[in-house]
């Protein structure tokens, strides 16, 4: 297995980790606003410096 793919199963699994300890604390919502604002400002920085 590549360091990458090790890197990148852990990402995944940090953000499932994430997820779940924000349904227990009942702030999904919160949570999912927030990865969507964290998506969009992503994209829009990567389309500002292509």
């Amino acid at each position: 297995m590549s360091i990458s793919k090790t890197r990148g199963f852990l990402y995944w699994l940090a953000r499932l980790l994430g997820d779940i300890n924000a349904v227990r604390r009942g702030r999904e919502g919160r949570r999912i606003a927030r990865r969507a604002a964290g998506k969009a400002t992503g994209r829009a920085l990567g389309k500002l410096f292509k």
